[in-house]
């Protein structure tokens, strides 16, 4: 089979893991009384997430200069964003074109999000050309104290942008 099987399999996995996070995810922001853009925020892209994170340090230790496993994380998002939405957002318009409706989708807080995610993803890729110097050791490489402030760096940005937008949703500070 050459490999097939087990890209079958892992494929499939993959799929019931995040259907099952996405769901259980739902299900506790409906309990606990999240909105749905904080749900979606914080725990569906976790859930999306987890296994390209698995993927990437896959690539990372089977490539020299873990360049595979920064493709991997921007090739993936990108995925996740234009065919998750991108797909569903046409199937929608031509099932509502077909009933002769009009088709519309509420934007709620997507600008904001989307602003922030944008300065934040700039800030991270400057980071990363930044640590891509020699002396430092590359973007995954190098000494402890620059891999560890640079960590340190990336989770401060994802729960800044959690607070932030989770503030925004819940009319805390203004929006766009």
């Amino acid at each position: 089979w050459n490999g097939w099987a087990c890209f079958i399999v892992s494929i499939s996995v993959i799929g019931l893991l995040t259907a099952v996070i996405g769901d259980l995810a739902s299900h506790f922001g409906c309990t606990v009384g999240l909105k749905d853009s904080v749900t979606a925020v914080v725990f569906v892209a976790l859930g999306t997430s987890v296994p390209d994170t698995f993927a990437s340090k896959v690539a990372a230790i089977q490539d020299q200069y873990a360049d595979a496993s920064i493709g991997n994380v921007t090739g993936s998002n990108a995925v996740n964003v234009f065919l998750g939405i991108g797909v569903a957002w046409s199937i929608a318009a031509i099932y509502h074109y077909t009933k002769g409706q009009e088709f519309r989708v509420d934007p709620g807080t997507l600008a904001f999000s989307v602003t922030l995610f944008t300065i934040f993803a700039f800030i991270c890729i400057a980071v990363l050309i930044y640590r891509r110097r020699p002396s430092i050791g590359g973007e995954l490489g190098g000494p402890r104290i620059p891999k560890i402030l640079t960590t340190s760096l990336f989770f401060s940005l994802w729960f800044t942008y959690i607070v932030f937008s989770s503030l925004e949703a819940y009319c805390h500070i203004p929006g766009f």
